[in-house]
């Protein structure tokens, strides 16, 4: 499900965001918000708390993190991604198996039945450089995202 904001909701700042009905979150299940140009993958709790973080998976490039599964790793509320399973702290967006990676973070807020997403806490990469390069990694042209070495392809050409 993708969320987009609804114009009709008042918002008292305009920094804020409506994305959709708390109503319309289920609990341990992520959505896929728009937000301007970006996309931000919300996140309901089994206590109730909700998060939003970058839907953009940083090691794949691809916008698949509210599909991705929550649970806690000690007292901190994660989500990992469907991709190559990196796991993530909710409340900080950093990668607690890469720390030098990073998804940001939305703040949140609850109005009138309304979820509202604020600016994000943690910037965006600064660089885009497609697939398989995730925030603040130095991935070299033989390196898989997930630390393994691609190598050299044999295409059974043979010499």
């Amino acid at each position: 499900m993708t969320a987009t904001s609804s114009p009709t909701v008042p918002r008292a700042d305009a920094s804020w965001v409506t994305v959709c009905r708390f109503a319309a979150l289920a609990p341990e299940r992520g959505i896929a918000a728009i937000v301007g140009t970006r996309q931000a993958a919300l996140f309901l709790l089994p206590g109730g708390d909700v998060h939003a973080v970058d839907n953009r998976d940083p090691f794949s490039g691809a916008n698949v993190m509210a599909r991705g599964i929550t649970g806690t790793r000690g007292d901190r509320p994660t989500v990992t991604s469907p991709m190559y399973k990196q796991v993530f702290d909710l409340a900080s967006g950093v990668c607690l198996d890469d720390p030098a990676t990073t998804l940001a973070v939305f703040p949140v807020r609850l109005r009138d039945g309304w979820v509202e997403l604020g600016p994000p806490t943690v910037p965006p990469p600064d660089r885009d450089d497609g697939p398989g390069h995730g925030h603040r990694r130095d991935d070299g042209p033989g390196d898989d995202p997930r630390g393994e070495s691609r190598g050299p392809v044999d295409r059974g050409g043979g010499t």
